[in-house]
C-alpha cells in the first residue's frame, strides 16, 4: 500500500522520440526508443506518467513535442 492508503498497481511504460519531419513532410531523424519498456508500482496511471516521465534523458528535454510517454496496466 502506498503513504496514502491506495493499493499500488503494476504499470509498465515506455518513451518514445517521434520522427522529426520538415515542412514538406521529408522524415529527417526517425523515430526511435529512448526508453524501453519498464515496469513501475504507482497509485494510478497518472503517477507512473509522473514517474517515467522523470525518465526523460536530459538531451530530449529540448524535444518534448517529439517525444511521448506510454502507459498500461500491466
Amino acid at each position: 500500500m502506498a503513504k496514502n492508503g491506495k493499493v499500488l498497481e503494476l504499470y509498465e511504460f515506455a518513451i518514445v522520440l517521434q520522427p522529426k519531419e520538415d515542412k514538406d513532410g521529408n522524415v529527417s531523424d526517425p523515430a526511435k526508443v529512448l526508453v524501453m519498456p519498464t515496469t513501475v508500482l504507482a497509485s494510478s496511471p497518472e503517477n507512473a506518467t509522473l514517474m517515467a516521465a522523470k525518465q526523460i534523458p536530459d538531451e530530449n528535454m529540448d524535444d518534448l513535442d517529439r517525444v511521448t510517454v506510454v502507459v498500461r496496466p500491466f
